[in-house]
């Protein structure tokens, strides 16, 4: 369990800052977060 926990912020970090996402077009959703005031504003 303690290992499960620490590894989770890196993985959290890799899958929301550099994996593509096919449901958002190949970006990552971070980048879509960080669009989203040009998008809807």
């Amino acid at each position: 369990e303690a290992a499960r926990v620490a590894a989770f912020p890196a993985w959290l970090h890799h899958y929301n800052h550099h994996r593509p996402h096919t449901a958002l077009g190949g970006q990552t959703p971070a980048s879509r977060v960080h669009n989203l005031t040009g998008n809807y504003s």
